[in-house]
């Protein structure tokens, strides 16, 4: 493979038309032939360019409404021949090929076409052919063709043009072709992912996860793993797509603590008023709603103040500076929330390691979407958990119903069970966490360790009384058992909301009438490994 190739014929046709003109005059000016076409050319010759169109090239003109213009031999063979072959030579010169040194091409926005809902028909004229075969052709070339498929890489092309004196290095050129079996790699994702959903094939035989990088990171979730952040192009609001207003880069766990965070709080609807979460290690340390997002905040740290020390705080409403400043007290890794007003801004701004993300937003908890989870030789896919009960169709199944007060916290309790690392237990009072026990190998340790950490909090507030005492309490599955529903019992719980569906429901029903335990059934599990 030869090292340095000049630039000497550059075809560019693309549909983001973002640096276009910029590209194209400083190519021209280093005696860099243009070619181009349809909405390209235009833009170059309005803007005073030599440009010179492909159909002139190829003989043909574009026709089927653009379904076909550089498929051809001229264009082709341009790309592909190779320049230290003789036999390649010959045929340019036997055909008038000209050779194409570099390829400038960004694809129809398909993805763009499929986010704004557009109907089949219109989202297969927005798939591109002409663009991908070119790409393709240009990156097996690259010992001799450049190919620029990101507006982001025009600036780095001029760069290198102009320190080898209108030449690119063949590392450079390796580079843009790695990128561009990328783009293309991630297009035919996004097609074949949008076809599998519109005909319903909801397990098709090749799937392909695709993503574009947004964060090289310092490490992973150890120093001795090396980690990056790729965005998908979704335009759900979360941690992908927030505004950071300040503090350092976000750390992989971070980003993971944020995003568990964001997607909990986004059960709450901000007109249905104010709610705060605060996850540790992508578990809820603490949970509740409030009148204010200051109570709210105050309330979910009041479950587990040792926890929260270097939390993440998610937010369903903008924050302001009272809650701002609440927040300010003790050490926070991440605040995240749909908007911030300017004195929270400037309260946050004293805290210079605190960063605060906002997102425009709240995520949609029902949104369908998909859950990807790596294993050794395969890749586990299923839907996202959107799972939601009806609170008509929960079951009461004790002789004692819950009372209105108990309903509403059983409903909280279930929300927070449902983002609980399995087994989950939830302990709720007053629509806050009182205790959770996560993780942890059997149902009845979650339920012991959730009531300990309530009953030290309640030490550490001096309080006469457990956090637990008359609480409500979820489990994400169904008790196997009676134990653990009498351990809940025994830490002053009052009602119990879980799926139901064991073999031992009717003893597990029984423990709870003989306890005066009032008990609902959802008929779904929410695990979550």
């Amino acid at each position: 493979m030869t090292d340095l190739h000049p630039v000497r014929r550059a075809l560019l046709s693309v549909s983001d038309k973002t640096g276009l003109v910029e590209l194209g005059r400083a190519l021209s000016e280093r005696g860099v032939e243009l070619l181009s076409t349809g909405g390209s050319a235009k833009t170059l010759r309005d803007a005073g360019l030599d440009v010179r169109d492909v159909a002139d090239v190829t003989g043909f003109p574009e026709m089927m409404d653009g379904r076909v213009k550089t498929l051809h031999p001229m264009v082709h063979g341009g790309l592909l021949a190779l320049r230290d072959n003789d036999e390649h030579l010959a045929a340019m010169d036997t055909h008038g090929i000209g050779a194409i040194d570099l390829l400038v091409v960004n694809l129809y926005p398909f993805e763009e076409t499929v986010a704004k809902g557009a109907d089949y028909d219109t989202c297969i004229e927005n798939i591109d052919i002409g663009g991908p075969a070119m790409i393709r052709a240009a990156a097996k070339n690259h010992a001799f063709v450049n190919v620029v498929v990101d507006v982001e890489d025009y600036e780095p092309l001029l760069a290198e043009l102009a320190a080898n004196d209108g030449a690119t290095s063949l590392a450079f050129r390796q580079r843009l072709a790695q990128t561009a079996y990328a783009r293309t790699g991630a297009y035919d994702a996004a097609v074949s992912t949008w076809m599998a959903g519109a005909i319903g094939e909801t397990a098709p035989r090749r799937r392909v996860v695709a993503g574009q990088l947004a964060q090289t990171l310092r490490y992973g979730e150890n120093p001795h793993q090396q980690a990056a952040f790729y965005t998908d192009g979704s335009a759900r609001p979360g941690v992908a797509t927030a505004r950071q207003h300040q503090g350092k880069e976000l750390s992989y766990n971070n980003i993971n603590d944020t995003d568990a965070a964001f997607e909990l709080v986004s059960e709450f609807a901000p007109e249905d008023g104010p709610a705060c979460v605060i996850i540790k290690h992508a578990n809820p340390c603490g949970a509740a709603r409030g009148a204010t997002l200051k109570e709210a905040y105050q309330k979910a740290f009041d479950c587990d103040r040792t926890s929260a020390f270097g939390g993440i705080v998610a937010l369903n409403q903008s924050l302001d500076a009272e809650t701002a400043r609440e927040i300010t007290g003790i050490f926070t890794e991440v605040v995240i929330a749909p908007g911030a007003d300017e004195d929270a801004i400037r309260i946050f701004e004293e805290k210079k390691n605190l960063r605060l993300l906002t997102t425009g937003g709240m995520a949609d908890p029902r949104a369908p979407g998909m859950a990807f989870k790596q294993v050794a030789g395969g890749l586990l896919v299923q839907d996202k958990d959107t799972g939601w009960v009806d609170p008509a169709d929960m079951k009461v199944v004790t002789k004692r119903a819950p009372t209105e007060a108990e309903m509403a916290d059983l409903r909280f309790a279930w929300i927070i069970a449902k983002h609980v690392k399995s087994n989950a237990i939830v302990y709720v009072k007053d629509g806050a966490t009182v205790g959770v026990g996560a993780g942890q190998m059997s149902r009845l340790d979650s339920a012991l360790i959730a009531a300990k950490k309530a009953k030290r909090m309640a030490e550490a507030l001096s309080l006469p009384a457990p956090l637990t005492q008359g609480s409500a309490v979820a489990s994400d599955a169904f008790f196997p058992f009676a134990d653990g529903l009498m351990e809940a019992a025994a830490a002053g719980a009052t009602a119990v909301i879980q799926p139901g569906g064991s073999m031992r429901d009717d003893e597990v029903i029984a423990a709870a009438d003989e306890a005066g335990l009032a008990m609902v059934l959802t008929g779904m599990r929410h695990f979550r490994h």
